[in-house]
């Protein structure tokens, strides 16, 4: 067998360019005990961690593939739960900046994320229309959801009560009782999408954003508490009369035998608070202590509010209630009527609103206890802005306090280049050039440019030469970073440039049907004495189409000129005489490249191939399907027949133009891909995306084989398409409102996988050792027995322990899934051992937890198996008997915890009182200097 030709692979390298990504949401974290100045933001599929005082990334949070949709910290502050496109949620330590948790559930992107107030549940919400809570603490998932008929846009836990809010596109607002798991109310009061969603006034209202400039107010009552015959009177709505609340409660009485529905809650619309805004709510939210309210829709201004508190509205009814009194002894009228009310405008106050440089795409908020508010904003443009607003100022007003840019473009990078020396990297957008160094990542020069299309670095890499949009040719001076010449070059856009291979000049082509030819001269300015660098035009070719793409042949022989007419037409470099047409492909060339030996030409087209022609008769070798969208750039590597293409797909793809196979695909992109540029010696490839991040793949030492590289991909379309099959059904279960959390993925089945082969490993072992005990009863005595080389590596464990072993080691999450698609035959095994371990009282909990799930989901096979009901009743015996333990041990841990607690408060309330006598005293000094002072004056 004949050696297979080997290839080096490229491996991505690094992400930079990019600030934050505009999918996602901002989020403030506290990190390094500091709130308000460390925001967490979507970066592809990271999770960039910024100072925002310092403009520096603090943490990067790695992910896997897919883009990340939503950010959610906890409590504590001490863990991020991120949820991805795939419908996946990892939880990430902030500490140490790794992921400790996985949650598969969602079959689409996570849209929103919540924490309950303790941090130990989270509850999730998608865009394939389910809710699903999960245990942080037992990692893993407790029940889906279902109920909404479009994606899900916000979820809301309440703290005292154990009930969950949930909005969707589908208008409703969902009631979820989670204690019966049933939606019990649904709130039908908007017209469209219910967008955002926000819990004011101690959960005692609730305020949903739509798609108009209407935020809706919706006053809740808890019914229990009204009900309550025990309440004193104090805690009771004190602006309401008592007569005016037995009414209210006669009206409940009536309700609730009416719709049995609202027995928990009773929600009625007070009225709306007008934004400004006149398009769509894009995000509603409040600080933590829900003093403060703010939202935006899809322009730059952030609308902020204030909520006023229980005791604030009090005061004012009772200054309103003065002056009601003034006027009516002013009119010399009798006593005025008590019904004196504040309008909803009063309650929820605007504050002021905050204009953005650019598109808000998200924000977060955070109160300081000495009443600043702390605001930051994501915005469209690959910006993260943070402002400080002084609520106690008379008029407040928004402070910008740092903005994050220099870390990349404002739009879309349209061009790359490298540096002769492979050191440095030029990209170019609509507003900007870069100059990046490559090993270490960071901005060196930022310089304002034209809309740039095409660009590259003057032989010496002293200078850029930068084609734009306008037609403008841009020369820039790297050590200064200043503009040192611009030339109209094309009466439309420069979409292409190739510098000469004698390095002496450069070609363009641009939209006026024209190619230019232009040359480096050294000119004298009449202020300086030095020469500088300029371009001067030397020859021109005219075209009867517009032109996009142009390349020189290595030997400068021949020009490669491709046509909006579908064709490349190639001409003598010296006479520009016609030498060539290349016509095949059905759409216009976009990109192309010429050989560094000058004996092919690789065209890619808008119509997606990729055509490999012979440059000495312009025969096509072969054409290749490549991407799924636009061929966007393609460009040869040094030194070989090996070339990359970019696409419009998101995808980066390496050939062989000898062998026309296709090699590898560099996935990373999450949008369409712009351009790319090789390094002069082939190790390092960049690209750049319409997700604003720029790539840097290198070649690594590792060897690449086709057929191995096959196989790989052929598995992972396998593990696709498991996760996108049916879902196992639980026997004699119908679909409900709720279901199992978890959903089947190749983990699971791989879980499954491992427990069948551990069983089968227990039945194989306990034959042997029965086999053992007859061999050695007939020879009188005792032979060695060959223990199994995996119970070995386990240090010499029983088989059964060896079971539990590998029980143990499934992931939480994916408990119940596995167990799901573990077939029936291995049911009773696993029983039997159940009973033995949970006997000995090792990892109770956990068995526990696995023999309920086995029971609900087999119960008819196990309780018509008779073999089984010996092994049943022992584990109803054992299990009752473990568990009450168990639950006593938990039993005396709380209480003696409980016990500390209120030993360490007898001792703070001590101190607490030594405090509060100095502050008396303090005070009481105060007071004293005041009069004396007040004195002295008078």
């Amino acid at each position: 067998m004949g050696l297979t030709r080997q290839y080096l692979r490229y491996g991505p390298a690094a992400l930079f360019g990019l600030v934050a990504s505009a999918r996602g949401n901002a989020a403030l974290v506290g990190l390094r005990g500091e709130r308000g100045r460390c925001v967490a933001v979507p970066a592809c599929e990271h999770v960039f961690v910024w100072d925002t005082r310092k403009g520096e990334k603090v943490l990067i949070l790695k992910g896997l593939k897919q883009e990340v949709s939503c950010l959610c910290p906890s409590p504590d502050g001490l863990n991020l739960a991120v949820g991805y496109e795939d419908g996946s949620i990892r939880v990430f330590n902030l500490l140490s900046g790794e992921a400790n948790i996985t949650f598969n559930g969602h079959k689409a992107a996570v849209t929103a994320l919540q924490y309950d107030h303790l941090g130990g549940r989270l509850v999730s919400g998608s865009k394939d229309t389910d809710v699903i809570v999960w245990d942080i603490i037992n990692e893993s998932g407790l029940y889906r959801l279902r109920g909404h008929k479009d994606a899900v846009t916000q979820v809301l836990f309440l703290k005292e009560k154990n009930l969950l809010v949930t909005s969707g596109k589908d208008t409703l607002v969902k009631w979820w009782d989670l204690d019966t798991q049933h939606c019990f109310k649904t709130l039908v009061g908007h017209r469209t999408e219910v967008w955002g969603m926000a819990l004011i006034s101690e959960e005692k209202r609730l305020i949903t954003g739509s798609a108009d400039s209407e935020l809706r107010v919706w006053d809740i009552t808890y019914i229990q508490e009204v009900k309550d015959p025990d309440e004193p009177e104090s805690k009771k709505s004190k602006e309401s009369s008592s007569g005016a609340e037995e009414n209210t409660e006669e009206d409940e009485t009536l309700e609730m035998d009416e719709c049995p529905e609202e027995r928990l809650v009773k929600c009625s619309k007070v009225g709306s608070v007008m934004r400004e805004g006149r398009d769509r709510v894009v995000t509603l939210a409040t600080d933590q202590t829900g003093k403060i309210l703010a939202c935006h829709g899809t322009d730059a201004v952030l609308e902020v509010f204030s909520v006023l508190s229980e005791e604030e509205i009090q005061k004012k009814l009772e200054k309103k209630m003065k002056k009601a009194k003034k006027k009516a002894k002013q009119k010399s009228e009798e006593e005025p009527e008590r019904n004196v009310e504040l309008s909803l405008q009063e309650e929820i106050q605007r504050v002021t609103n905050i204009r953005a440089s650019s598109k808000i795409k998200s924000f977060d908020l955070i109160l300081s206890p000495k009443g600043e508010l702390k605001i930051v904003l994501l915005l469209q443009n690959n910006i993260i802005e943070s402002y400080n607003l002084n609520l106690s100022a008379q008029v407040p007003q928004a402070v910008r306090v740092s903005k994050i840019t220099i870390g990349g473009h404002r739009s879309d990078v349209r061009t790359l280049a490298f540096s002769s020396d492979n050191i440095a990297v030029l990209s170019a957008a609509a507003e900007s050039v870069k100059i990046w160094n490559r090993s270490t990542l960071q901005c060196i020069r930022t310089m304002d440019c034209e809309y740039a299309l095409c660009s590259l670095f003057v032989p010496g890499d002293r200078q850029v030469i930068i084609g734009t949009k306008t037609g403008k040719l841009q020369l820039y001076d790297l050590a200064s970073g200043s503009l040192m010449e611009t030339l109209s070059a094309h009466d439309g856009a420069v979409w292409s440039i190739a510098l000469s291979p004698d390095q002496r000049g450069f070609v363009t082509g641009g939209a006026d049907k024209c190619v230019k030819f232009w040359e480096f001269e050294l000119v004298k300015d009449e202020s300086s004495i030095q020469k500088r660098l300029s371009m001067k035009h030397v020859r021109v070719l005219q075209l009867d189409e517009d032109v996009l793409c142009v390349r020189y042949s290595p030997n400068q022989k021949l020009l490669a000129v491709s046509l909006l007419d579908c064709t490349v037409k190639i001409f003598y470099v010296d006479t520009l005489k016609f030498f060539l047409s290349l016509y095949g492909h059905k759409l216009p060339v976009l990109c192309m490249d010429i050989s560094y030996d000058g004996t092919l030409i690789a065209t890619g087209s808008a119509d997606r191939n990729v055509k490999i022609w012979g440059l000495d008769f312009g025969d096509c070798h072969r054409s290749l399907f490549a991407h799924d969208d636009s061929v966007m750039y393609l460009q040869f590597v040094a030194k070989s027949h090996l070339f990359f293409t970019a696409g419009k797909d998101s995808k980066i793809k390496q050939w062989d133009a000898d062998k026309f196979e296709h090699i590898q695909t560099l996935e990373g992109h999450h949008q369409e891909v712009w351009c790319l540029a090789l390094s002069p010696n082939g190790d390092y490839v960049v690209s750049a995306s319409h997700d604003k991040s720029l790539r840097l793949w290198e070649r690594t030492r590792e060897p690449l084989v086709l057929e191995d590289e096959r196989e790989m991909q052929q598995e992972a379309e396998y593990e696709e398409s498991v996760a996108k099959e049916e879902q196992p059904v639980v026997a004699g279960e119908t679909q409900g409102e709720t279901g199992l959390a978890g959903k089947k993925t190749i983990e699971t089945i791989k879980a499954a996988e491992r427990i069948m082969e551990a069983i089968e490993l227990y039945r194989e072992e306990m034959a042997k050792l029965k086999e053992h005990k007859a061999i050695c009863k007939a020879a009188g005595k005792e032979v060695p027995f060959p223990v199994n080389p995996i119970l070995r590596a386990y240090g010499n464990i029983t088989p059964s322990a060896y079971v539990l072993e590998v029980f143990k080691k499934v992931r939480s999450s994916e408990l119940e899934e596995s167990l799901l698609v573990l077939p029936f035959s291995y049911v009773p095994d696993l029983l039997r051992l159940f009973n033995e371990y949970i006997h000995l009282g090792s990892e109770v909990e956990l068995l526990c937890r696995g023999l309920l799930f086995l029971l609900k989901i087999h119960f008819g096979q196990i309780t018509s198996n008779q073999m089984l009901v010996t092994v049943i009743e022992n584990l109803k015996k054992t299990t009752i008997s473990r568990v009450s333990e168990a639950r006593d041990v938990l039993g005396f841990n709380m209480a003696g915890l409980q016990h500390l607690k209120r030993e360490i408060e007898a001792k703070d309330e001590v101190t607490f009182f030594a405090d509060a006598t100095d502050r008396f005293e303090e005070k009481k000094r105060k007071r004293k200097k005041k009069e004396k002072m007040v004195l002295a004056v008078l």
